[in-house]
């Protein structure tokens, strides 16, 4: 870690909530590079992702980490008293976004989103239209749904999600058992509703899975071998739903990484891939 890069500390507040966000130093090179916001998975913290933003940073790329609602440095800290579930998720995506504005202005912008702050990211894309960015990176990220785990897997998919939803809605709140971290019901339902229909939910009266089909940015979305959670055919399940977005598909392999990989491995293996972000980053239309 001691060859990691620093990072500045700073706060978005939203809806009662603040969103701690982790801006690293501007990378060497011309002040108006791309930038990448990244989005961390179920109850990951952003500093998690320390190795991965310096590799980026030194590949030429802005960076800004942000915490997801009620981990890390983000409040609320889930609990029974907590309402909200995706709809807050991606509403926090934009007013981060609008914060980070001043900064971002004039260069090219890229949404990165692991797990479920890829699905956050895309939805408020959605939902909220696509003109704060250019491009959209989804790493590990896809649609839990039951049915697209391999063999007999599948047969244990459903039972376990829908009964970490039970658990959250008896108690008002996911202790974190095992799964996630701790969380609040309403995220854990929306999550738990994917992976029983395949489906996003409707959020704010709007379609959000017709909403999805209607995007036009680019997206490269990137599945990870010996993924636990999201092995390749829930991620290509996903990118089915972007009908009208050029996507670009990568299967990140162990061959590919030189190292053991999962859900969480990638991002301490993630050299070859960073080089593969930055890549598609730079290809991105410039404002």
């Amino acid at each position: 870690m001691s060859g990691d890069a620093e990072y500045t500390q700073e706060f978005v507040d939203v809806d009662g909530a603040r969103i701690g966000i982790q801006v690293y130093p501007e990378p060497d090179g011309a002040p108006d590079g791309p930038a990448v916001v990244i989005w961390p998975a179920m109850g990951v913290r952003a500093r998690y992702y320390r190795p991965f933003a310096t590799a980026l940073r030194d590949a030429g790329l802005a960076v800004v980490v942000a915490d997801l609602r009620g981990t890390g440095a983000s409040t609320p800290a889930p609990s029974r008293a907590c309402r909200y579930g995706y709809r807050e998720l991606a509403t926090d995506v934009g007013t981060v976004l609008d914060a980070l504005k001043p900064r971002l202005d004039g260069r090219p912008r890229l949404l990165l989103g692991h797990s479920l702050g890829g699905q956050a990211a895309l939805l408020h894309l959605a939902l909220h239209g696509a003109d704060r960015v250019d491009g959209l990176a989804l790493l590990a990220v896809g649609m839990p749904y039951w049915r697209t785990y391999p063999g007999r897997r599948r047969y244990g998919v459903l039972p376990y999600t829908q009964g970490i939803a039970a658990v959250a809605g008896a108690l008002g709140v996911w202790p974190g058992w095992g799964f996630g971290g701790r969380q609040a019901r309403g995220v854990i339902r929306d999550w738990a509703r994917t992976a029983r229909t395949g489906r996003f939910p409707t959020l704010d009266g709007v379609d959000a899975e017709a909403a999805v089909g209607r995007l036009t940015l680019p997206v490269l979305a990137v599945s990870v071998d010996d993924d636990q959670y999201t092995p390749h055919p829930t991620v290509d399940h996903l990118c089915a739903k972007l009908t009208a977005a050029p996507v670009s598909r990568h299967r990140y392999t162990v061959a590919e990484a030189g190292a053991p990989l999962d859900h969480f491995g990638w991002v301490r293996a993630g050299l070859p891939l960073t080089r593969r972000v930055a890549d598609f980053a730079a290809g991105l239309p410039r404002r």
